[in-house]
């Protein structure tokens, strides 16, 4: 539900011209919120930090025309099945709300503050990708939302498109950052698949009114959301020049992302930029799902560190509803069992004494990869814990 007594504030403060993320956060920490801002006089907006004379009298003349604007925005939004989420909501992005221009306004299709989706990993890379790219794409995004993290991307044509489908495919979230408002879809081919995203419990995301067209310049700005709202940013494949690569930078140099990229052949243009990321250390390689889950459990477990247990979003078919060991537990734990995949359960059923990961192999009948990744997010659930080279059901 939008919240209209914090959302029209927000909007106003949004919506002001010369008013952008970075100097709406700005008066916002000066005064406490946005609601205050909107009152305050020239005088007072003289006082924040950077802000001059005239540009104080520039934001207090914009404000005053903004009331009707937010309102009329609001509505439509409504209208068309949108939240508006402000920074400071409840439901604002956690991982987005700390970065430097994170934006003052979302606009939301969808399911975007389920506790379910906290673990999240963006995937990005060309539009004019190969066939191997769509491969990988395919391949990632499909192990990683079994494995239960939601896949980000940006609903564009190629690698974000093969993403998105891939993981609402096998049953798991995904949420696309769009650079329009989302009163339309862009690229317009891809409204069937957005409407199929919403109704599988994931989301659309703009941080731009409802009737916004798809400019170029967009495009460059929404590259922070997926990477501010994400765990960590795989580049798939990527030319020199590739939007992704922007994307990288801004995670592993403003964000402080984790920044991983599969290698590509060596005789492709298509793959020089993420090629490059690897050769010049700005990435780690990636070859599997399981290696984006052993870089990303340590900063998993340091964000969600007071979460005590994470659902994981596995096809219906997949579910285990009934234990078949005993075990006393906390409700927490309990709930977190209920959630596992089949292979996840087999594991944790197997671990009745520590185990290193080649003995678990043995006695479920993975394979090693699958095996990692399990092992990874039952320990993100809190579930296991390690004692040197074995895994131990935690207490």
């Amino acid at each position: 539900m939008t919240d209209p007594d914090h959302a029209i504030p927000m909007l106003r403060l949004a919506l002001t011209p010369g008013v952008g993320p970075v100097l709406g956060r700005r008066l916002i920490d000066a005064f406490g919120s946005a609601e205050e801002v909107l009152g305050a006089s020239v005088v007072q907006l003289a006082q924040v930090r950077g802000i001059a004379q005239h540009t104080a009298d520039k934001i207090a003349r914009g404000i005053a025309t903004t009331e009707a604007l937010a309102r009329e925005e609001l509505g439509r939004a409504l209208d068309g099945g949108t939240r508006v989420i402000g920074w400071g909501d409840p439901a604002y992005p956690e991982l987005l709300a700390p970065i430097e221009d994170a934006p003052l306004v979302l606009w939301v299709r969808g399911m975007l503050d389920d506790a379910s989706m906290r673990y999240r990993v963006a995937m990005v890379g060309s539009r004019r990708c190969t066939p191997y790219g769509v491969e990988q794409a395919e391949r990632f995004a499909s192990a990683l939302a079994q494995a239960g993290l939601t896949i980000v991307s940006g609903g564009a044509r190629g690698i974000d498109t093969a993403a998105h489908r891939s993981a609402v495919r096998v049953g798991g979230w995904t949420i696309v950052v769009s650079g329009c408002g989302l009163s339309r879809a862009y690229p317009p081919e891809n409204a069937a698949l957005f409407e199929e995203i919403v109704a599988s419990g994931g989301a659309v995301v703009s941080e731009l009114p409802m009737a916004t067209p798809p400019t170029p310049e967009n495009f460059p700005a929404r590259n922070r959301i997926i990477s501010g709202m994400s765990l960590g940013v795989v580049v798939i494949e990527a030319p020199q020049g590739s939007g992704a690569l922007i994307t990288a930078k801004q995670a592993g140099e403003a964000h402080g992302r984790e920044v991983m990229a599969v290698p590509g052949r060596v005789d492709s243009s298509a793959s020089v930029g993420s090629n490059q990321l690897i050769r010049d250390g700005a990435a780690a390689l990636v070859t599997s799902a399981s290696d984006v889950l052993e870089i990303l459990r340590e900063p998993a477990r340091g964000q969600f560190a007071q979460s005590v247990a994470v659902p994981c979003r596995t096809p219906v078919a997949r579910r285990v509803v009934v234990p078949s060991v005993p075990v006393a537990s906390t409700p927490g734990v309990e709930a977190a069992l209920g959630s596992l995949s089949a292979e996840q359960r087999r594991l944790w059923e197997a671990l009745e004494s520590p185990a290193t990961m080649d003995e678990l192999t043995r006695v479920t009948g993975l394979d090693a990869g699958r095996v990692l990744a399990d092992a990874t997010i039952l320990e993100m659930k809190k579930l296991v814990s390690r004692q040197g080279s074995r895994l131990v059901r935690a207490r």
